[in-house]
């Protein structure tokens, strides 16, 4: 869809009559009138570095850096699987590096904090399976073997999504900030001893009133906050509920969002001392929504973890974040979407869309040239813009991968000054 769309009442027509209708519930976040006003609520979660998928995805990316420490130019597709007592690695890497994936995995498992079998996991009795491969010779011949940087084609098709929204200083929803928030201060408070209660498997889920102002999103108040986490059999629920609210979400949630009639649900099952692996399994690229925007925006469906960045899984969809944050820092926009497709082998995006949910200071089309004139997006050169052949993504696995500011390596937080 181009200039051949046409909005009303949340339906995109085109010439051929056929109309896509978004799901009512969503009408707000997709809604392009530039009157549109009104208040609605929305709900994001994080999980914590001990989840057994997160844990995965950390494990993913460290094997990705350790062949990046040694070959810059590894092809890594490595997936991870977790169960009660076991670890399994396997995947396709074609690579000069020479891995080490027993104490890759293990060092990634310690320094989560499952170190203690009480804890229901132990990096140093956990069994771990490795059953790794090398990339298809079809892909290889296909998408980068002797190719230029810049002709470097996608690793594979699809569609990819960024986000951006000026409600927050670092453009990202607030409901995803808090909640990552969350769980980095239960990590940081475990790590410490402030809680020594707490267990590294955690999660967050944050529920916030917004009000909608000719397509920006004003985030109002918190409505509910949801925290579980994993902990020691030796403290009682009332104690739990009473810390989380003072020493996590006090020091986490700014005060002028929360109000009486703040909902808390903290520890809701009443009991969560069986955790991590032990209660459940764990794969790679399961926490999607968790690593992206918090269900804001879209989502292609592919994963980071675990892949280097001729995926353009992941390195587009850090273009396309890149995109959004340097379009809605120039003002261009108060909230964005950006969608890039590409087709296996191709260097060139098979289409730019964007949508400005009516906050744009010019047209979409106009936005998408700008688009096209102030970034190269060609897998290639994304890979060269945001150096991305450096061993920087086990730190990408927890937490978020976009709205890092705080952190030099994420060069896709960093906003690129448009020629307009």
């Amino acid at each position: 869809l181009k200039s051949t769309r046409h909005y009303k009442s949340g339906a995109c027509r085109v010439h051929q009559n056929t109309f896509f209708f978004f799901f009512p519930s969503f009408s707000y976040l997709i809604r392009m009138d530039p009157g549109a006003t009104g208040s609605f609520l929305f709900t994001s979660e994080s999980v914590g570095e001990g989840h057994p998928d997160k844990l995965c995805d950390q494990v993913s990316d460290a094997i990705l850096d350790a062949c990046l420490k040694q070959d810059k130019d590894s092809k890594v597709a490595c997936e991870t699987s977790t169960t009660t007592g076991l670890v399994i690695v396997f995947g396709e890497v074609t690579t000069k590096a020479k891995i080490d994936y027993q104490k890759t995995v293990r060092d990634v498992v310690k320094k989560i904090g499952y170190d203690d079998s009480n804890k229901g996991f132990d990096y140093e009795t956990c069994s771990v399976l490795v059953a790794i491969g090398e990339q298809s010779q079809d892909i290889a011949q296909g998408v980068h073997e002797d190719k230029k940087e810049e002709n470097v084609g996608a690793g594979d098709q699809g569609m990819m999504f960024g986000y951006a929204t000026d409600e927050t200083p670092e453009c990202m929803p607030t409901t995803l900030v808090l909640a990552h928030k969350i769980n980095r201060k239960l990590a940081e408070h475990r790590r410490s001893g402030t809680l020594p209660w707490v267990r590294p498997d955690s999660k967050s889920q944050v529920t916030m009133e917004y009000r909608l102002e000719s397509g920006a999103c004003i985030p109002v108040r918190v409505h509910t906050i949801v925290i579980s986490v994993q902990h020691s059999d030796d403290i009682k629920l009332d104690e739990m509920q009473r810390q989380l609210k003072e020493v996590v979400i006090k020091n986490v949630v700014p005060e002028k969002y929360l109000d009486e009639n703040t909902i808390y649900h903290l520890q809701p099952s009443g009991k969560f001392v069986a955790g991590g692996p032990k209660a459940d399994a764990g794969l790679t690229g399961r926490k999607i929504i968790v690593d992206t925007y918090g269900g804001w925006g879209g989502h292609g469906g592919g994963a980071f973890s675990g892949k280097d960045a001729t995926k353009v899984d992941r390195s587009a969809s850090y273009a396309a974040r890149w995109i959004a944050k340097s379009i809605v820092k120039a003002g261009l926009a108060r909230r964005i979407l950006v969608q890039l497709s590409y087709a296996i082998g191709y260097p060139e995006p098979l289409s730019i869309t964007v949508f400005t949910y009516g906050t744009g200071k010019k047209s979409d089309d106009e936005l998408v040239t700008i688009i096209r004139s102030n970034f190269d997006l060609r897998p290639g050169c994304i890979i060269r813009d945001l150096k991305l052949k450096r061993p920087i993504f086990q730190k990408t696995a927890a937490y978020g991968h976009f709205g890092r500011e705080d952190d030099p390596d994420f060069t896709w937080e960093k906003p690129k000054k448009l020629k307009i």
